[in-house]
């Protein structure tokens, strides 16, 4: 299989010097501030998912400026006749994928969580389907949501994805069958790109699952030959020649290897040396970035379905040990 990117022994000695931003915790911060004045307005409906050992709930609450954004709320069935609090699991999903069907992911349900499976605004119609819009306008873009409002932070795609993450967390944690005090953030890709700015902006997260994240070490991934959703970043660029720098101070803003370095809760990364749609290079640069305690699982020759099952298995296990 080709690579685009450096060799595992090289991977290890990556640590690029990113700057930050100028008045980057500021701008969440005011950001995350500005939200808080929204209630959640939490809305819950049981849907028949055709399984008899989860139980799923319609689940809407109030996300970025108080838009409505969809979920689904996955109970073991068993919990809902017990009285301990479950553990929980906030899943985000991957680009231009939604919540999809009710019975689509239930795995951290059947591994004895409450898990929350957030829609993406404006997403959803690409892999798999959601039912959340977005209702913010943008600037000029190149087709894609990458460069969505890349003009000005406050404009951007991204700030409204990781506001309704940063809800989504406290959605689970204020649930009366949850214990608040262990609720575990995850997603593949984009997904594993919010989840890595969850564990950074949200209250109370206690751990990270970031597999293959998206969303890291923009400069890096749009000098090397990646695919789509980096690609984006190019194609613009490519038209608008006079905007680099303003890309790519835009786009820091919304930087997991950042993000990461404002971690408390210790993360099991993945990484995939073969990928072609996020670099291994930029997921190291996350990973090795990363303050609080982490481990990383490497798969040498796969590309973006990075370690499937295996990393799944693997999850399920260390997020067993880390919340007992």
């Amino acid at each position: 299989m080709p690579r685009i990117d450096l060799t595992l022994p090289e991977l290890w000695d990556y640590r690029p010097e990113l700057p930050e931003p100028s008045g980057f915790d500021a701008f969440w911060s005011r950001t995350l501030s500005e939200q808080a004045g929204y209630p959640l307005a939490v809305t819950l409906e049981p849907v028949d998912n055709g399984l008899v050992a989860v139980e799923t709930f319609d689940l809407t609450f109030a996300g970025f400026g108080g838009d409505p954004v969809r979920a689904w709320l996955h109970l073991p069935a068993a919990a809902l006749r017990d009285t301990e609090r479950l553990p929980g699991v906030v899943q985000f999903q991957g680009y231009n994928g939604g919540r999809g069907l009710p019975h689509e992911h239930v795995f951290w349900a059947l591994a004895g969580y409450a898990h929350l499976v957030m829609d993406t605004r404006g997403q959803g119609s690409g892999w798999t389907t959601g039912a959340t819009g977005d209702p913010h306008g943008s600037g000029p873009s190149t087709p894609g949501f990458l460069t969505r409002g890349i003009g000005h932070p406050d404009a951007h795609f991204y700030r409204r994805v990781f506001v309704d993450a940063v809800r989504a967390v406290e959605v689970l944690r204020g649930h009366d069958l949850v214990d608040p005090d262990r609720v575990a953030v995850t997603g593949i890709s984009q997904g594993g790109g919010i989840a890595l700015a969850a564990g950074a902006l949200a209250d109370g997260v206690a751990a990270v699952m970031p597999d293959v994240p998206f969303l890291c070490d923009f400069r890096r991934a749009a000098d090397l030959p990646t695919l789509d959703p980096y690609a984006e970043i190019g194609r613009y660029l490519a038209a608008h020649r006079d905007e680099v720098d303003l890309v790519f101070d835009t786009l820091a803003h919304f930087d997991g290897a950042l993000m990461a370095r404002r971690a408390t809760a210790p993360a099991l990364f993945s990484v995939a040396v073969a990928d072609t749609i996020c670099p291994p290079s930029t997921v190291f640069a996350a990973h090795h970035s990363y303050r609080a305690a982490k481990e990383i699982a490497v798969y040498e020759f796969n590309d973006h379905e990075g370690g499937g099952p295996f990393q799944q298995a693997r999850q399920a296990a260390w997020l067993a040990e880390v919340l007992a």
